[in-house]
């Protein structure tokens, strides 16, 4: 069970758990997913497998763009490349939910598939996903300047991971392009903002928004504040830089769970079942 995915934890030292559907157990089908696979998981979604992404907390929480927010008001869970430079083994993988939309025939967008980066505070065995810090703080501002969204658990601390993704392949994501679930993802406390007198309306960021929340009126680009999810992709993607995130108020900022555990319970709590 430990090799295919199913449970999480070390036989060694007796402490293993039901690893969830997502993260967890999905993932860990990247070496397995082909055709039928591929098939089966989109036939569960549109039969009512995207409910999943509905209670709260969010499996998922946004965080914006590192070239998009100040250094001296971004919130340290939301500062991915100082969280980064604390840690010590770095690896990167295949994106299963883009090597899903291939194996469907339905994959419309061409970005970049390895990029989903996970790290530890511990050294690891050597594997041939292994990368260096340098290379993953890279990694990280390569996926911006291709206008990927990324995102990690809806924890505070504790979280292992650093999805890149794109409104039509991530599952999370799909949640609010397809599905119709808004909270699918938990959004960053930001929000983007355009000043519509500087605006020349070069569309970039309607582009590079993978949840549609910008839109075009009287040739000028216009953010939609509730569907925005405060990715900064806007901001990093405009020459003419008329584009910012504003840190939302203080009685709008919404923290993520403290770790797991505390995450976990609140969701059996929100679903009825604690």
């Amino acid at each position: 069970m430990l090799r295919r995915g199913f449970v999480w934890g070390d036989i060694k030292w007796g402490k293993v758990r039901l690893a969830p559907f997502i993260v967890g157990i999905y993932e860990a089908q990247l070496w397995n997913m082909d055709h039928e696979l591929a098939h089966l998981m989109e036939d569960w979604m549109d039969e009512g497998g995207a409910e999943f992404m509905r209670p709260q907390p969010a499996i998922h929480r946004v965080v914006p763009a590192q070239s998009s927010v100040k250094t001296d008001w971004i919130l340290p869970h939301d500062d991915i490349k100082a969280i980064l430079k604390t840690k010590k083994s770095f690896r990167v993988r295949d994106c299963i939910c883009r090597v899903q939309q291939e194996h469907l025939g339905e994959r419309t967008c061409d970005f970049p598939s390895h990029v989903c980066l996970n790290f530890t505070s511990f050294e690891r065995p050597p594997s041939d996903n292994d990368i260096s810090m340098e290379e993953a703080l890279n990694l990280i501002d390569e996926t911006e300047a291709v206008g990927l969204v990324h995102s990690v658990s809806n924890i505070a601390e504790g979280f292992f991971y650093v999805c890149n993704c794109c409104g039509c392949c991530c599952g999370i994501l799909r949640g609010i392009t397809e599905f119709g679930i808004e909270n699918s993802v938990a959004a960053s406390n930001y929000y983007a903002v355009i000043d519509p007198e500087l605006c020349r309306g070069c569309g970039a960021c309607i582009e590079r928004c993978q949840v549609e929340a910008i839109s075009e009126l009287d040739e000028k680009s216009v953010v939609n504040k509730e569907k925005c999810i405060g990715c900064g992709l806007c901001v990093s993607g405009c020459k003419n830089e008329v584009a910012k995130l504003v840190r939302k108020p203080e009685d709008e900022i919404i923290n993520p769970p403290k770790d797991f555990a505390v995450w976990e319970h609140e969701r059996l709590v929100n679903r009825g079942l604690k």
